[in-house]
C-alpha cells in the first residue's frame, strides 16, 4: 500500500509500489507503451498477482503520478510522474572513457581544438545522434561590460538611452518617459545603475536588478524606478536590432519518428514555431541560467515549450571570466532517456566551455 504522508504523498511510496512505478516509467522510456498489470506480473522480482497489482497502480493514479490512456489499457507515467522519476529515481552515471573521447572526436575531427563555431554544430550533430531529440545550441556575442550609461531628454515624452562599454563602444537607444519625468528623476536613475551594475554583463546586471528590488525600492521614487527597468530593458532586448543570439538546431527529423495522429503532428508543428521565435533563444538562454549545471524542464514545466509538451534538458557553457555566453541541450518528446542524455550534455557544455575560455 501507499503511505499518505500529509503535505507530501508521494514521499511515502513503499518499496513495492516503488518498483510497479519505476517498471511503468521505464517501459515507457524504452518503448512509449503503455504497462499492464499482467505484463508487470511476469517482469516483477517478487511474485505479485495481476490483481494486487491493479490495487497498486490505482493508488498510483490517485497520486497523480501514471493514468490510463484507454479503458483496461495498461498504464503511463504522467507529467508529474516523470518529474518524481527523474528526482527520486533516476541514477544519473558518470559517461564511460569510450564516451567521452566519441563525443570529443566528433566536436574535435581531428584531435585538435578547432574554432568555437565548429565546436557548436559538431555538439549539435553528435548530440542529436545520440539522443532521439534534436541537439541544440545557443551562442550570442560576448556580452559588453557596462562601463557608464546615461539618460538624455530629447522631449517630453523621449529620452536617449546611453550605454558606454568596457572597451569604450558606445550604444544609444530611444526609451519612452514614464509621464512627469524631471531632469533630477533621469540622473537619479542613472547613478543608480551606474553605481550597482558597472563592470557586469547585461545578463548579469538583469540578475542583479532582480536582487536589488528592496534597495531600489528604499533609494529611488517610483518614476526613477521605472526609469531604471526601461534603461535595462532596452539593451536586453537587444537581439531585436539585429544582434540575434543565434540558434544551431540538428537533428529535427528525430522528433518525427513516432508520430501519430493529428495531434501529435500539431505538437510538433507548435515546437517548430516556438524555435523560430527570437523571444526563445533569451528564453532558453534564461532557463540554462537558472541553476547549477544541466536543469530538465518536462512538458508544461517548460512554459516556453509546454504547448507542445516537449522536453528540455540543457546546461549553460561559459568563457575564459566564467561568464554564461551561451546553452547546449538537447529537446525532444517527453519520452528522451534522460539519464543517458544529462551526463552527455554536462561534458559537452563542459568542453565547449574549455574551448569558449580561450578566445
Amino acid at each position: 500500500m501507499l503511505k499518505k504522508d500529509g503535505n507530501n504523498a508521494l514521499r511515502g511510496l513503499d518499496e513495492r509500489s516503488g518498483e510497479i512505478f519505476r517498471r511503468i516509467v521505464e517501459s515507457y522510456l524504452g518503448n512509449g507503451e503503455p504497462l499492464g498489470s499482467r505484463s508487470l506480473s511476469r517482469l516483477l522480482p517478487i511474485s505479485l498477482s495481476p490483481a494486487s497489482i491493479r490495487n497498486v497502480m490505482s493508488d498510483l493514479e490517485d497520486l497523480g503520478l501514471i493514468y490510463s490512456p484507454h479503458i483496461s489499457a495498461g498504464r503511463l507515467p504522467t507529467q508529474q510522474g516523470l518529474r518524481f522519476f527523474v528526482d527520486a529515481f533516476m541514477q544519473v552515471g558518470d559517461l564511460s572513457q569510450d564516451e567521452r573521447r566519441e563525443i570529443e572526436r566528433q566536436m574535435r575531427p581531428d584531435g585538435r581544438d578547432v574554432p568555437v563555431e565548429n565546436a557548436l554544430t559538431g555538439a549539435t550533430q553528435m548530440l542529436s545522434s545520440l539522443s532521439r531529440g534534436a541537439g541544440l545550441v545557443i551562442t550570442t556575442k560576448s556580452d559588453t561590460l557596462l562601463k557608464h550609461i546615461e539618460f538624455v531628454r530629447l522631449s517630453p515624452e523621449k529620452a536617449l538611452a546611453v550605454l558606454v562599454g568596457d572597451k569604450d563602444e558606445v550604444e544609444n537607444r530611444i526609451i519612452s518617459l514614464p509621464a512627469g519625468v524631471t531632469a533630477s528623476q533621469l540622473a537619479a536613475a542613472a547613478n543608480f545603475l551606474n553605481a550597482h551594475l558597472s563592470g557586469l554583463t547585461l545578463s548579469e546586471a538583469r540578475g542583479r536588478i532582480d536582487r536589488l528590488k528592496e534597495t531600489i525600492r528604499s533609494e529611488l521614487d517610483q518614476l526613477s524606478r521605472d526609469l531604471v527597468e526601461r534603461g535595462l530593458a532596452i539593451w536586453s532586448g537587444a537581439e531585436e536590432d539585429g544582434k540575434p543570439a543565434r540558434l544551431i538546431v540538428r537533428g529535427r527529423s528525430n522528433l518525427l519518428d513516432g508520430l501519430e495522429g493529428e495531434e501529435d503532428i500539431e505538437r510538433l508543428r507548435l515546437l517548430f514555431d516556438d524555435l523560430e521565435k527570437k523571444e526563445s533563444l533569451s528564453d532558453i538562454l534564461n532557463l540554462a541560467e537558472g541553476g547549477q549545471g544541466v536543469r530538465i524542464f518536462i512538458g508544461s514545466e517548460n512554459t516556453l515549450f509546454s504547448l507542445s509538451g516537449s522536453s528540455l534538458i540543457v546546461a549553460p557553457y561559459r568563457d575564459s571570466e566564467e561568464r554564461i555566453v551561451g546553452a547546449v541541450g538537447v529537446i525532444g518528446p517527453t519520452r528522451l532517456n534522460y539519464s543517458r542524455i544529462v551526463p552527455m550534455v554536462d561534458y559537452t557544455a563542459q568542453l565547449i566551455s574549455k574551448l569558449a575560455g580561450k578566445i
